[in-house]
This record gives C-alpha cells, sequence and structure tokens, in this order.
C-alpha cells in the first residue's frame, strides 16, 4: 500500500514559493495570483504580495 506524505508548509516556504514562481496560489483565498512587475496580486480578495517595503496603491 502507498503511504501518505503530509505536504504541511511554513508561512516562509510559502512566500518563497510564490517568489519563485513555482506556486501561484492566493494563501488569503486560494485563487490564482496575478502576476504584476513587482509582485504578485489576487484579483478576488484583494490581497497584494509585493517584493520590498513599499506597498503601491492597487488597481484592482
Amino acid at each position: 500500500m502507498t503511504e501518505l506524505a503530509f505536504l504541511n508548509r511554513t508561512l516562509d516556504q510559502e512566500l518563497a514559493a510564490i517568489a519563485r514562481g513555482a506556486s501561484l496560489e492566493c494563501l488569503v483565498c486560494g485563487e490564482f495570483l496575478l502576476r504584476r512587475p513587482a509582485g504578485h496580486a489576487c484579483l478576488e480578495c484583494g490581497t497584494l504580495v509585493w517584493d520590498g517595503l513599499e506597498v503601491p496603491e492597487s488597481e484592482l
């Protein structure tokens, strides 16, 4: 019988996966993220995952 492997990731691992482009799933609602020039944005819930300290105005 095949064993199940649990896939529990920390927030740091999830954010690193989004930054690498390995994951495009919103951490809040689970919808797809829209790739923007300096980060990612969720069209469904408005979450922004941005590089740097300044967060721009959202145009969603």
